[in-house]
């Protein structure tokens, strides 16, 4: 109950846009680049983060710990960049018999490409590859990698063991005289 001539003040709640917005302006860079040395292209990787903001945005009521934002996120931009393989389009292929006279385009987004390294890293299995990049280049623990791709923590490890001795076995010679 209040006096007369006092004032009810409450703290007045910023709105779900506002706190999404301003999340989406600190975070859309790092998941932009988290994206892009997951499959590889600016394009797709720009189609992954606003799809995962998307489906972010939906369930951002439902999100309990807001400290968990960030894992939810990229759960879901792994989780996309999955389903990417598994739709059927991407598998069909077509022949012509005319090879088209265009220069190839790469793509030098991210730091992580001038490495010479990261050519070897993009020929990885897909799985290989995810925790690759999620443990060197996000640098997440084996425990938040688990959470992330929803596999166990040791298959974790096995995958990041058999990507690094691919990694090393591609390396030619002179590449890692230069790293010592």
């Amino acid at each position: 109950m209040t006096t007369p001539g006092a004032t009810l003040t409450t703290p007045r709640r910023r709105s779900r846009d506002d706190e999404f917005a301003d999340y989406m302006a600190v975070r859309q860079a790092s998941l932009l680049r988290t994206a892009y040395l997951l499959c590889g292209d600016r394009h797709t990787a720009e189609d992954l983060v606003q799809t995962t903001l998307a489906k972010l945005y939906l369930a951002w009521d439902k999100v309990e710990a807001q400290t968990s934002l960030d894992g939810y996120a990229r759960r879901i931009l792994v989780n996309e960049h999955n389903s990417l393989w598994r739709r059927a389009w991407k598998k069909r292929e077509s022949s012509t018999d005319e090879v088209p006279d265009t220069v190839q385009h790469r793509d030098d987004y991210d730091d992580g490409t001038a490495g010479r390294l990261w050519d070897f890293v993009q020929t990885l299995p897909r799985k290989q590859r995810a925790v690759i990049v999620l443990r060197y280049y996000e640098g997440l623990s084996e425990a938040e990698i688990a959470t992330t791709l929803g596999i166990s923590p040791g298959t974790v490890k096995s995958q990041a063991s058999r990507a690094l001795a691919a990694l090393r076995d591609r390396t030619p010679s002179h590449l890692r005289e230069e790293q010592r």
